[in-house]
């Protein structure tokens, strides 16, 4: 289950990338870097569906998209939005906002998921 998250967590990220590049008109290309972070998510949820790798491109997806919170959320609270500042480039918080709210989803499920195989295993 959660190798499928994992590809459509990946294709979500890609999607926000693609979406804030060419709806800011190609301004700057740090807007594909939900895309890249996809990208790579996306290849570990496709390596998972191998047995033997499994474990470990979850393990890695998951490590990427803590990577990927951290640092679109270390943004949107630099940008001041959270205490009532306005942002100098709205859609970039805006973008980073929704790349830390996928992360969450994808993290909570990624932690239950592994706490169930690590019961079932048992």
């Amino acid at each position: 289950m959660i190798r499928y998250l994992g590809i459509g967590y990946g294709i979500a990220l890609i999607a926000l990338g693609l979406v804030g590049y060419f709806a800011t008109g190609r301004a700057s290309m740090t807007a594909l870097i939900p895309s890249a972070f996809g990208l790579l998510i996306g290849i570990c949820g496709f390596l998972a569906l191998k047995e033997n790798l499994r474990k470990h491109a979850m393990h890695v997806a998951v490590l990427l998209s803590v990577v990927a919170m951290g640092g679109a959320g270390h943004r949107v609270v630099k940008s001041g939005v959270l205490t009532g500042g306005e942002a100098a480039f709205p859609a970039a918080v805006i973008a980073q906002s929704v790349m830390v709210l996928l992360s969450l989803i994808f993290l909570a499920f990624a932690i239950k998921s592994f706490i169930d195989a690590r019961r079932n295993q048992d």
